[in-house]
């Protein structure tokens, strides 16, 4: 109980206090205006009167009486004031009892309306108010059931916190906040929060205080400067270079500045400026930058967002009001992370905050070109962290989501992200900071009784500690209901039971009566719960209990059967679009509202350009409104719109497409304002004597559409009255005007017309003498037009003078002058025959004028008249034409974009600047801003200036010089086209896989999923089946065929045939003769080695070595051996066993043979054996001729005859096989050797009685290490015998050369030295690698090449025949011819030939395979001594059969 006191006592009754404010507030003016303290609002004093002068004696004695009645007098007043106050409190209080009883008699009527979330009718509005004033914040609010309302400054105003300075009222749905005896202090950002179970709204207003001195605090609105004495209103401003409409991207940084002229400028006294977004005041915050001076005021978007959108408003205070401008602001979807994946989502908010509870809203993004959209991922984080985390783990599909499980007092943001098929989209920008709290009614009531005191009572008193167990929850209720989950909503029990609480959920499913725990391990402590995974279609029933420490309370009242269902649906498509013109650049939209709006958000406009079929979004945030302005529109192109209506669920259906609308401006005023404006400059061109020849320019304002008719009229010089010339009008800006009296002067007046009406009569021209000319020099030219206007030059042109004089007009001279000037400098100073001009050296900016003298044989004429003037500035977007080559049908053409268009422009296309109508040689097409002027048989005669201007524009036009070179590359770009050709990187080559396996393949730089090929064996199609596989790949641009076992029937030629769309390409591989033969042999060796190294194997062939201690060393190492695998060493046949045996798993095995002498001389042999099969390896010497093949005897006599085979042919010597031999040892030498020397050799030695024989298998490996060291002692190179190649393409020789040492290469055509430069380039890389490369070949380039190859060991040089054609030639088929063979060169002089038999103590190198080509499928490279198959060919790929395979 609260004791009442004096006035103003800090125990004075709230009700009491706010009471006086209200009276005090009632005696204001309901206008805005600020209050001025007078002496009115003090109390009244008591004052002492004016007495008469007294004596000293009555002086004092008055003192004394004064003395004595002061004190009564002040005792008197003190008892008067306490009895007016306790009388006037009594009088309020029997006031408001009455009011009280008066009010519970009437009950409230409201209309029946749905459940509905809360919403301002009325917000908050800002106030600037002085101190020690009073404000009124009111607001008004609608839902159901009727909203709860707050208010908060930040934090809940309580009007007991502060007794009289609060007063919180309520009337009708109408809110108010009464806040009193106003400090500076009280500045803050009030806020009224509306709460019931649907939802929760806020609306916010700044309230100002402003002190009356310049002492002291100064508080100002957030986003402006501080307030000082003076007002802003004191200066004048005027707003200059506004901003305009600005588009820009998610991510970038923005700015919006307008210029101001302030007066006076005063340096600390900037204007007071405010912005707005769509009638929001905007404050400075980590998105907004604001900033004011002087001369300008800015609004700065660091980091753009789509929330960002919207029109905002400059609003400034001037002497005479404010100053405002507004301008839209665009903001696109930023590029995705993922292609396709859709914008982010916007505008994401917290609202219905509790202890562990947030309801997260947010809008959805446009889609147009983008999957539609499956659902949202939520994520959150605490506010000061940067770890972000996920809410839901399946997305949610509508645009709000209940977040639970939160911790009580902590602060979080969060952000939203859409998913597609496609992908995720970027995260939104992150929603304001929220905390979690408690925010629930108070625990306090007033009880308010007739008398003295007010009663103030606390629930926690009223339960006492006698009430532990809470009451049941009450009111429960499904707050929010779709497909996703149900949020249940309740209010705290009531008692509490004096301890915090928590809540337990349970549900029952249908009509059963068991109820089953929903949160059995979360404890809820807010009296919201979202409950997921319900099944579709079933009926559930929900309670809850409330729990604290003491126990549980009783189940609550279950909630009537509900089921998961979306109870709106997105909304209806919107009515019928119209558009109609706005500006150049943009379009006013407008449409009709759905009929099933379902809780609108508001609508996504998208265009389209007619015949596109593509839409763009126009605006990327919902807009509340059915009118639209669409900005960022292109002139000239036609447009449809469409629009969409969003809501929670998401997007409704397209709209109809409005009509089509070409995009112009739109006309001023109606067709007052739309009829041209005079004619000028009326000058006359000829005259005969009975006629008049009269030509005029054209209005300088045409009233936006184009001018379709002149009227002239004229009247003798001496007469006022005037006659109408042509009743018909005329379109052209010349009439011959007859039945003219001869010596007479006439004048003359001209009107324009156009679908406006007719315009206003032009002045009257000077007075013309009708007399007939009879001059020799011919008359002025006229109608001069200008084009091609750029900032530095332009192209004028004119026409011929009607009167040419006695001879015809040969030449022009073209003179120019500043406007004003009447200094005319000649432009050329040669004559020029025809009548365009272009005019350079112009300033930038600066108006011109011309005119044109004639020239005849009789000399120059008369000057026309000055040509109406024209800027030097180039219009903004102006290109020019440009010159190409269609990429689907090659056709040669002109095009040109305009950067401007009127609904009926035309574009006229000129040759040398006359107009190109009918012709055979060109075809015009024209579509939207584009127009294209195609070639339809390009040639020489095709060559000249080519102009374009289109009609109805300021000038917009443009020239292109097409030259001889121009089109020759069009030319030769045209025919490529038109004969497509899919371009190969590699030619068809082959190489030899493991097992035998033979690979055909090629390789072309590109190719698309559509290619289709085949292979073409001997002109027999190939398919892939058994022993043949085709495939290709089309990432690596491979088209191969293996063949599985190669035999003699696979001889013959390969073909392979391309086509990929409209290209095709064809190369042929000839596989015949001793190329297939070798093929054949190394295809069969690499069967042979698969075969051997499935038993046991050696992987290093028999060597040998000397050890420090003189001892020979034998040595060869195994692979793929087991213990049961028998090895044996042989000398001679002869088995030579050791004493301790070799240990073959030790994976190499070693023959000593110490104090090596001739008598070890001999055939060494080490063979290995299993039940898996056997191998043998064996010694062989080389020499740098070739091989050797030796065999040693223990007696040789000269009756003895010897006799060398291969395989069953008896050898003869001669060049190529060498036979000799000493006493000891019999040999046969291989000069040169190919594959053909391969096989099995036999020396037979007979004597008088007995015949002895021996054999070697000079194959496999054997062949491979003996070849490997013949070639390091020699230099082997390979090219193709002929090229043929089409004229300006790229040929490059290409060979690998080798040797030990590095050979040195020399390259020589037609037997002179080629020199490398930029024609001919010659490289050698890495001692291997030798090239001459010939850059656009020409006819010249065709001969004899060779190339010269030598080192100290001799030298081969390979001659190659390269043919060039045209183009357009037919491809010459070149001849199939055999390989070249190296001509062998004798070694250097200076240089001595090597012995011809290296000593046995050499060790035989390992042998090296010649490098190639990589194939683009890795295979492991064949130890053979063919040489590689893959080498690049350098024939063309054009259809073109390689003559013969790649030279080894």
């Amino acid at each position: 109980v609260v004791n009442r006191s004096g006035p103003g006592h800090p125990d004075m009754p709230t009700y009491q206090q706010k009471q006086k404010h209200v009276q005090h507030r009632k005696s204001k003016s309901v206008k805005n205006k600020e209050a001025q303290p007078t002496e009115v609002m003090a109390e009244p004093a008591y004052t002492v009167p004016a007495f008469r002068e007294r004596s000293t004696e009555e002086n004092q004695e008055y003192r004394r009486a004064a003395a004595f009645l002061g004190r009564e007098l002040h005792e008197l007043q003190y008892q008067l004031n306490q009895i007016k106050v306790a009388t006037h409190a009594q009088v309020e209080n029997i006031a408001l009892t009455r009011e009280v009883k008066k009010r519970m008699s009437v009950k409230k009527q409201t209309p029946e309306m749905m459940d509905k979330a809360p919403d301002f009718l009325v917000n908050l509005r800002s106030h600037t108010i002085w101190e020690k004033s009073t404000v009124k914040l009111f607001c008004t609010v609608q839902g159901k059931p009727a909203p709860i309302v707050q208010w908060l400054e930040p934090k809940v105003v309580n009007p007991l916190d502060i007794p009289g300075k609060y007063k919180i009222e309520n009337k009708y749905g109408v809110h108010a906040l009464i806040i009193s005896r106003c400090t500076v202090g009280d500045t803050a950002l009030y806020s009224a929060v509306a709460t019931n179970p649907h939802g929760k709204a806020t609306s916010k207003a700044t309230v100002t205080v402003k002190r009356m001195s310049a002492t002291g605090d100064l508080s100002w609105l957030p986003g402006s400067v501080p307030i000082t004495p003076t007002h802003a209103s004191k200066l004048d401003v005027t707003l200059l270079d506004k901003f305009g409409v600005t588009f820009g991207a998610e991510g970038e940084t923005c700015k919006l500045v307008c210029t101001l002229n302030v007066v006076p400028d005063l340096p600390n006294l900037p204007p007071e400026v405010m912005w707005f977004k769509d009638d929001t005041l905007l404050a400075p915050c980590k998105w907004l930058e604001m900033a004011v001076s002087g001369s300008a005021a800015s609004l700065t978007f660091p980091h753009l967002n789509k929330d960002d959108e919207g029109l905002y408003t400059l609003r400034i205070w001037t002497k005479d009001g404010t100053a405002e401008h507004s301008a839209y602001l665009f903001v696109r979807d930023a590029v995705p992370n993922v292609a396709g994946s859709p914008g982010a989502p916007m505008d994401v908010k917290a609202t219905d905050v509790n202890k562990d509870y947030v309801l997260v809203t947010w809008k959805p993004p446009n889609i147009t070109t983008e999957a539609a959209i499956k659902g949202y991922f939520v994520d959150r984080r605490e506010v000061g962290s940067s770890d972000w985390k996920q809410c839901n783990d399946s997305p949610v599909n509508v645009c709000k989501y209940p977040v639970h499980g939160l911790k009580v007092g902590h602060s979080y943001h969060f952000r939203v992200r859409a998913v597609n098929s496609s992908g995720i989209s970027r995260p939104s920008r992150r929603s304001d900071g929220v905390t979690t709290l408690d925010v629930t009614e108070s625990k306090i009531e007033v009880i308010k009784i007739e008398g003295k005191y007010d009663i103030v009572i606390r629930q926690d008193d009223l339960e006492g500690s006698y009430v532990t167990l809470p009451g049941p929850p009450i009111e429960l209720h499904a707050s929010e209901i779709n497909k996703s989950y149900i949020v249940l909503s309740w209010k705290p029990p009531k008692p509490c039971g004096c301890a915090p609480l928590w809540y337990l959920i349970e549900k029952s499913v249908g009509d059963s009566s068991h109820w089953e725990r929903v949160n059995p391990s979360v404890q809820l402590h807010s009296p919201r719960y979202p409950v997921f995974g319900l099944e579709d279609g079933k009926r559930y029933r929900f309670r809850v209990t409330a729990v604290n420490k003491h126990g549980s309370s009783d189940a609550s009242e279950p909630l009537d059967f509900i089921q998961k269902m979306n109870l709106h649906g997105v909304p209806s498509a919107p009515g019928r679009v119209v558009a109609s013109r706005n500006t150049k650049t943009s379009a006013f939209v407008q449409w009709d509202p759905p009929k099933h709006p379902n809780n609108l958000m508001g609508y996504y406009i998208d265009a389209s350009v007619v015949g596109s079929k593509t839409w763009t979004p126009c605006n990327h945030r919902p807009f509340k409104h059915t009118r639209f302005v669409v900005h960022g529109l292109v002139q000239g192109e036609t447009y449809v719109f469409r629009v969409q209506a969003v809501n929670t669920y998401g997007l409704s259906d397209e709209s109809q497409e409005s009509d089509p609308l070409f995009i112009d401006a739109a006309l001023k005023k109606g067709v007052e304002y739309g009829a041209p404006s005079v004619p000028y400059g009326i000058s006359l061109l000829n005259c005969d004597g009975s006629s008049m020849t009269i030509g005029w320019k054209q209005p300088k304002n045409t009233g936006g559409t184009k001018i379709t008719a002149y009227y002239v009229d004229k009247r003798e010089a001496e007469s006022l009255k005037w006659s109408e010339v042509n009743p018909t009008p005329t379109k052209e800006r010349i009439y011959k005007v007859e039945n003219l009296t001869t010596g007479k002067y006439y004048e003359f007046k001209v009107q324009a017309g156009n679908l406006a009406g007719v315009g206003v009569p032009s002045e009257p021209s000077r007075p013309f003498l009708c007399e007939a000319w009879m001059m020799a020099l011919p008359g002025p030219v006229y109608d001069f037009k200008f084009s091609e206007v750029r900032d530095n030059s332009l192209v004028v042109q004119w026409k011929a003078p009607l009167y040419t004089g006695q001879s015809a007009v040969t030449s022009y001279y073209l003179e120019r002058a500043k406007k004003g000037s009447s200094e005319f400098v000649a432009v050329n100073e040669e004559p020029i025959n025809h009548r365009f001009m272009k005019v350079t050296g112009l300033e930038k900016g600066e108006r011109y004028v011309f005119r044109v003298r004639a020239v005849n044989a009789e000399g120059i004429g008369m000057a026309s008249d000055i040509s109406q003037s024209v800027v030097a500035k180039a219009l903004t977007g102006m290109k020019e034409i440009e010159c190409g080559v269609d990429a689907e049908t090659g056709d040669v053409f002109l095009s040109f974009e305009a950067c401007e268009i009127s609904q009926t422009s035309k574009f006229v296309w000129s040759k040398s600047y006359k107009e190109i109508t009918q012709s055979e040689r060109v075809t015009i097409s024209t579509q939207g801003r584009q127009s294209k002027l195609t070639f339809t048989n390009p040639d020489e005669m095709d060559l000249g200036i080519y102009s374009v201007a289109v009609t109805d524009t300021d000038r917009v036009s443009s020239s292109h010089t097409l030259t001889e070179e121009d089109m020759k590359k069009m030319l030769e770009l045209s025919y490529n086209i038109k004969n497509p050709v899919v371009p190969l990187k590699t030619v068809l080559n082959y190489e030899i896989l493991e097992k035998g396996h033979v690979r055909f393949w090629l390789q072309a730089q590109k190719m698309s999923s559509a290619v289709s090929y085949r292979f073409i064996v001997n002109d027999k199609a190939v398919t892939s089946g058994e022993g043949t596989k085709i495939s290709h790949d089309v990432s690596t641009g491979v088209i191969q065929m293996t063949v599985d076992h190669f035999t003699k029937a696979n001889e013959g030629t390969y073909t392979v045939q391309l086509t990929d769309g409209k290209a095709k390409a064809q190369t042929s591989l000839v596989l015949v003769g001793d190329v297939f033969k070798a093929a054949l042999k190394e295809a069969e060796f690499q069967r042979k080695e698969h075969i051997r190294k499935q038993g046991p194997h050696f992987s290093e062939y028999l060597s040998f070595y000397v050890a420090d201690d003189c001892t020979v060393m034998l040595t060869c190492k195994l692979a793929n051996v087991k213990k049961e695998t028998a090895f044996h060493w042989y000398k001679e046949e002869e088995e030579i066993v050791l004493d301790v045996a070799p240990n073959v798993m030790s994976g190499s095995c070693t023959l000593p043979i110490p104090m090596f002498s001739r008598k070890d001389q001999g055939i060494y042999k080490a063979t290995l054996s299993d039940d898996r099969g056997k191998d043998t390896s064996c010694l062989v010497c080389c020499t740098p001729e070739g091989i050797r093949l030796q065999c040693y005897m223990k007696y040789y006599t000269e009756e003895m005859k010897t006799h060398w085979f291969h395989k069953e042919s008896k050898i003869a010597s001669s060049e190529k096989m060498r036979i000799g031999g000493t006493a000891e040892m019999a040999w046969m030498q291989i000069c040169e050797p190919t594959d053909r020397e391969k096989g099995q050799y036999t020396i037979e030695i007979q004597d008088a009685t007995k015949s002895y024989s021996r054999s070697f298998d000079l194959s496999g490996q054997a062949y491979t290490d003996a070849y490997a060291e013949f070639q390091r002692l020699k230099v082997v190179g390979g090219l193709p015998d002929v090229v043929t190649i089409m004229e300006k393409k790229s040929l490059s020789l290409t060979c690998t050369v080798w040797g030990d040492p590095s050979p040195e290469v020399t390259w020589f055509k037609n037997e002179q030295e080629v020199v490398s430069d930029a024609h001919n380039k010659i490289t050698f890389e890495g001692g291997r690698f030798a090239s001459l490369t010939i850059n656009t070949v020409t006819v010249e380039d065709s001969g004899k090449y060779s190339i010269n190859v030598r080192n100290k060991y001799g030298g081969e040089f390979v001659e190659i025949t390269v043919s060039v054609y045209k183009q357009g030639e037919d491809i010459p088929e070149p001849k199939l011819g055999q390989m070249s063979k190296p001509k062998a060169t004798p070694p250097p002089a200076s240089m001595k030939s090597p012995t011809p038999t290296p000593p046995p103590s050499i060790k035989s190198p390992t042998p090296t395979p010649p490098p190639s080509v990589k194939s683009p499928t890795p295979s492991p490279a064949p130890k053979s001594p063919t040489p590689p198959r893959s080498a690049k060919s350098p024939t063309p790929p054009r259809f073109v059969k390689s003559p013969t395979p790649p030279r080894k």
